[in-house]
């Protein structure tokens, strides 16, 4: 339930409805937005009994929130919730773009990697030491060494880390090194990960599952949000369907759908929907004029010779060419980069 104030209410009354929550032993989630505050009723509100706080100073009406995500809904937080990671503010007007390679291979590829992404207009160096590979016997990833390589990497060019963690026990590990931890696909409904990254309080880029409903994928970040950790984006990146021209189905309907019921920014991984350089620009596209807060994609220094993913990760160059595009479009959507 959420208990919607009126335009004139005082903080007096917002203290003294968190007060009667409280003696309910409830919590509060308070959203100031542009139109009017919002208290979120965290809990049972059952334990309210026959309470009406529509007879309380200030309050203009009280809603049920029907959805089984409470605190990830669009009810919570008309205005949307804007996700910070450190200065860095996603969900607002200017885009985020995240670039780097499939994996960590060794500190020349990454540092070369963070040099391009960096002139292309990225703010985050994404790539991964944990790599949860489909055959035991591909390559697993460097896990903290590449870690190490990263921070090293990103601190040389300016930019932020952001690396996918397949377990719980990595997450302190990889919160040495990484501003932003990511929950992949294959995780996307691991409940003891996700309480745990909720509880770690990083913030977290969560992908969609391979074959998950945008309801199952909002039930996960609630999961995470549960624990305290508000600072949650969403990453659509394709979804399994019939089709296999693409990698995966990029499920652009997915951002106009998340933004209507979820107060979460969202951003595209055009590189796993495609699985082919060449489709990545045109689903970036595409993401962006659909309303996508930002991109994730996967750049190579020299992707012929990538250990993994090698066929959809572009170049700098290439990169450095689509945020020139992206740029242009941006600004004909009311965005900027």
């Amino acid at each position: 339930m959420i208990i919607v104030m009126k335009k004139d209410s005082t903080q007096q009354d917002v203290e003294k409805i968190v007060e009667v929550l409280k003696e309910h032993s409830l919590g509060a989630n308070l959203s100031t937005g542009s139109q009017a505050t919002i208290i979120g009723v965290l809990g049972d509100k059952t334990k309210l009994g026959d309470f009406d706080f529509e007879l309380m100073e200030g309050v203009e009406k009280c809603v049920p929130i029907m959805h089984s995500y409470k605190l990830a809904s669009h009810e919570m937080c008309p205005d949307g919730r804007v996700v910070e990671v450190g200065e860095l503010e996603i969900g607002k007007k200017k885009l985020v773009i995240m670039a780097g390679p499939c994996a960590v291979e060794n500190e020349e590829q990454i540092m070369h990697a963070a040099l391009g992404v960096k002139a292309g207009g990225a703010q985050f160096l994404r790539g991964g030491a944990y790599k949860p590979r489909t055959s035991p016997y591909s390559f697993q990833g460097m896990e903290e060494e590449g870690l190490k390589l990263m921070r090293k990497a990103a601190d040389a060019t300016g930019l932020k880390v952001i690396s996918e963690v397949v377990a719980h026990d990595q997450i302190d590990t990889a919160g040495k090194y990484c501003d932003m931890l990511q929950i992949g696909a294959r995780n996307m409904q691991n409940f003891r990960l996700l309480r745990e990254v909720g509880r770690s309080k990083i913030p977290v880029l969560l992908k969609r599952g391979i074959s998950s409903t945008i309801e199952e994928w909002l039930d996960a970040a609630e999961y995470i949000m549960s624990e305290g950790n508000y600072n949650v984006v969403l990453c659509e990146r394709g979804i399994r369907t019939f089709e296999t021209a693409t990698r995966n189905t990029l499920d652009v309907s997915a951002v106009p759908v998340v933004k209507e019921r979820s107060c979460l920014p969202i951003i595209i991984d055009p590189s796993h929907a495609a699985g082919k350089a060449r489709y990545v620009a045109a689903l970036s596209l595409a993401g962006i004029a659909a309303g996508a807060d930002g991109l994730i994609i996967e750049v190579h220094p020299n992707p012929k010779a990538a250990m993994s993913d090698a066929a959809q990760q572009l170049t700098p160059e290439s990169f450095g060419q689509l945020t020139k595009k992206v740029g242009e479009l941006a600004r004909v959507v009311g965005r900027e980069i």
